[in-house]
């Protein structure tokens, strides 16, 4: 029954990470989410095309997506697992680690989705509110100076694990916080390149021209076309 407790709660948080909050927004509206802008069903996609309103609601979605099933089990903690003899705070750490996998890997979209980022804070908020709330203000911070949601969620990622080591987090909540910011960051891959080129978009610019995957030609007849039409 202990092992069955902790199985279920951490496939019901997987279950709620895969909830494809951006993409229903945009049916909402009639637009796909995963064929326009950069094609992440997260809520900076949103933004960008669908409208602010919606974008709002999809990331405050996102973050209780992560949060609600670690506040759980963190009320939870250490019973009903307790007998299972694990080190404090696995199976929350365990708990956290599915919304964030859910969300970029969603059952309900064939395993694609978004980022991760506004649900990764969702998980942190829910293991450690101090160390949230100033990972929060760092992506604030960066964001208002450089009006570039990636470079926000990518520098917040990487200040994570000092955050809770400083915060004082047991062992393994810092362990989460090191495997959740590399990938986090991992799937902001494709924004790194382009922040690398210098062509990322800040805040309140279009998506123009072929370097995000939602804007690339899906089969040889349409490259085709797209290099005959200039």
């Amino acid at each position: 029954m202990t092992l069955l407790w902790a199985a279920g709660l951490i496939l019901l948080a997987y279950v709620a990470g895969s909830i494809p909050t951006g993409y229903w927004m945009g049916l909402t509206k009639g637009i796909d989410i995963r064929t326009v802008g950069s094609g992440s069903t997260g809520a900076t996609n949103v933004l960008r095309s669908v409208g602010k309103k919606e974008a709002l609601v999809v990331f405050m979605v996102d973050i209780a997506k992560g949060y609600l099933p670690v506040w759980w089990a963190m009320t939870l903690e250490p019973s009903p697992w307790s007998s299972l003899g694990l080190p404090p705070y696995t199976i929350p750490v365990a708990v956290a680690l599915m919304p964030v996998v859910g969300h970029s890997r969603s059952i309900f979209l064939k395993f694609t989705g978004g980022k991760s980022a506004a649900t990764g804070l969702g998980t942190c908020l829910a293991l450690n509110p101090l160390a949230a709330g100033i990972i929060f203000a760092t992506w604030i911070i960066v964001l208002a100076t450089s009006k570039i949601v990636s470079l926000a969620s990518i520098s917040a990622s990487a200040v994570a694990p000092f955050v809770f080591y400083f915060c004082g987090s047991p062992p393994t909540i810092i362990g989460f916080s090191v495997v959740g910011s590399l990938y986090v960051i991992i799937r902001h891959r494709s924004n790194l390149k382009r922040l690398m080129n210098g062509t990322e978009p800040r805040i309140g610019k279009k998506v123009e021209g072929m370097d995000f995957p939602a804007m690339q030609p899906k089969s040889p007849k349409e490259r085709l076309l797209r290099r005959r039409d200039p």
